[in-house]
């Protein structure tokens, strides 16, 4: 009967924990904003990239790749964002068209995520 209520005891203390800070544990990075966005249209040739994400992600371990009109990609180099949940990047050279940036990123809590943003350069 003692070790039953001890049990019960530390499930309360875990669970407060968890509610307490909602973030810790199990809070995927998923992008919240992004520069250009999902479907926009950017003018070329240089374009900035901004991601944030709704947790801290670790920079060094993520990675951007951007799918060109011709059907090649080019690794952009990631720079850390203005705070801990954001990445930022620029490509130049970009001619008119069709372009998808792929984004993964390692968060805090060790998982990868992954998505893309469609966009458009316009001259």
């Amino acid at each position: 009967m003692a070790g039953s209520m001890k049990f019960r005891h530390l499930s309360l203390v875990f669970l407060a924990a968890v509610a307490a800070f909602p973030s810790f544990g199990w809070a995927h990075a998923v992008i919240v904003k992004s520069e250009p966005g999902a479907g926009g249209r950017v003018r070329g040739p240089v374009v900035d990239f901004q991601l944030q994400y709704n947790s801290r992600i670790d920079a060094k371990r993520s990675r951007l790749v951007l799918d060109l009109p011709d059907g090649s990609q080019r690794s952009l180099s990631i720079r850390s964002g203005d705070s801990l949940d954001m990445l930022a990047a620029k490509a130049a050279g970009l001619s008119p068209g069709s372009y998808r940036l792929h984004w993964q990123v390692l968060s805090v809590d060790g998982h990868i995520t992954r998505g893309d943003i469609p966009f458009d350069v316009t001259p």
